[in-house]
């Protein structure tokens, strides 16, 4: 089972499930709602879960907020202030749409492959804008 189809089925259950910054290690918030099959993929696939985890710890903000707008719009995970910028902003939100489009000429067909071996020159010039307009809506409504 793929590591993001696992996460988002955990995600999804009401639980939660992320990198502890104190120590470095998966931590899971309300594991009692996590099916018991669920929990089963995710312990026979920890090693790769942990990785996937880690692989985010340098990641820059560009990626952060781009990996926020894809569990936002999968369902996976919700960001109220990130979707309320995209519900303000209409070109913004087909600028979303727009990297998605180019991740997919790159080959991007599974929401639950990780979109980050899928980029190129288009998708980063489009996550950098995105990125910028994500900046200047929070710092306008602060």
């Amino acid at each position: 089972m793929q590591v993001l189809m696992i996460l988002s089925q955990i995600w999804k259950s009401g639980a939660d499930i992320y990198l502890d910054k104190k120590d470095d290690r998966i931590a899971i918030d309300r594991q009692k709602l996590i099916p018991a099959d669920v929990m089963d993929a995710a312990e026979n696939n920890f090693k790769e879960i942990d990785a996937w985890f880690k692989s985010w710890k340098n990641a820059s903000p560009v990626k952060i907020t781009l990996k926020k707008m894809v569990h936002q719009f999968c369902g996976w995970q919700e960001n109220e202030k990130l979707l309320d910028w995209l519900l303000d902003e209409k070109e913004s939100l087909m600028m979303f749409d727009d990297w998605m489009i180019a991740l997919n000429k790159n080959g991007w067909k599974d929401i639950y492959d990780d979109f980050r071996q899928f980029e190129n020159a288009e998708s980063d010039k489009l996550a950098q804008e995105l990125y910028r307009r994500a900046v200047a809506y929070a710092k306008k409504g602060a």
